[in-house]
């Protein structure tokens, strides 16, 4: 059984979020299995360059010597409480409460409250234990290799009260030829700047073609009107007025905005406009408001004039 070192550990934002709620809503310290899988990443070494094919070994070597393995975990099993474990008190681990389908099994997870963020005794019995079983080996991914279960996840509250209530977890690595833990950092999947980096590097490869923008009458209106000059006026009014709204930004300088080199300069401007109409949009609303509120004191002033001269009438 390899005992290969892993890179970096990498965990899903829910499967964490999902841990550390069962860790804030139990009783006490629990603990459980981590699931997932090791995947052994090759990063591309292909070139169009005629002068790479040259010194083969070269290549091949450090190809190899930049693989890396990173340990994905996906899900987690945990118990109600430590005293229900699948280990005992000395940190030997039974074997008949270990899952059904160890395949998967990357290794466990700690949790306590307000104690320091570093590893026990304990729980290096337990690490060492669990890692030292042939049969609970797996495969890694891309690899004809294989890893025992190494991954230790640990989960810790704050010693000192705090008025903001945070989690701690740190993760490591048992490596069983040196009967250590070694520290591992953690990528959070989709959560942080740093995942968005897959897609920061993204640049296009060509500008957007251009568009024709150019007025037109809908067909609806071109097979109702039969080219009398009443049709002809009432467009142009149309017109007129949209372009009181849009204040000059005619519509012929949309085809400016795709696949243009000053491009951002026209989107400046249509941006201020919108704004401007955003203003114009808020006085009106103003307006509309203050002519309810008239509309509505004008019936309770009819209201009572109605009442009166219903009380005078009824006198009479």
């Amino acid at each position: 059984m390899d005992d290969l070192p892993i890179e970096k550990i990498a965990i899903s934002g829910p499967t964490l979020a999902s841990l550390i709620q069962r860790f804030s809503t139990s009783s006490g310290p629990i603990d459980g299995f981590l699931f997932g899988h090791v995947s052994l990443l090759t990063p591309s070494t292909l070139s169009d360059d005629s002068s790479s094919t040259t010194g083969d070994n070269t290549t091949s070597s450090s190809s190899s010597s930049s693989q890396t393995l990173i340990a994905t975990i996906t899900s987690f099993l945990s118990s109600t409480t430590t005293s229900l474990s699948f280990y005992s008190p000395s940190g030997r681990v039974n074997t008949s409460l270990l899952p059904q389908s160890p395949s998967s099994l990357l290794g466990w997870f700690s949790s306590r409250r307000r104690s320091p963020i570093r590893p026990s005794m304990r729980e290096f019995s337990v690490s060492e234990s669990l890692s030292s079983l042939p049969h609970l080996s797996f495969p890694i991914l891309n690899s004809s290799s294989v890893l025992s279960p190494c991954i230790f996840l640990l989960l810790a509250s704050p010693i000192l009260d705090q008025a903001i209530h945070t989690h701690e977890y740190r993760a490591y690595q048992f490596r069983g030829s040196t009967y250590s833990f070694d520290p591992k950092s953690i990528d959070i999947i989709n959560i942080g700047p740093a995942f968005r980096g897959h897609y920061g590097d993204f640049s296009p490869n060509s500008l957007f073609p251009p568009l024709a923008c150019e007025l037109r009458s809908s067909p609806m209106v071109e097979d109702k009107e039969d080219g009398s000059l009443s049709w002809i006026e009432h467009a142009a009014e149309d017109q007129k007025q949209l372009d009181q709204c849009a204040e000059g930004f005619k519509i012929e300088r949309l085809s400016r905005l795709m696949g243009h080199s000053d491009a951002s300069s026209y989107t400046t401007g249509l941006e201020d406009l919108y704004e401007k109409m955003l203003v114009k949009i808020e006085s009106l609303a103003r307006q509309v408001e203050l002519s309810s509120a008239k509309v509505f004191e004008q019936e309770n002033h009819n209201r009572k004039l109605r009442h009166k001269v219903a009380r005078f009438t009824g006198s009479e």
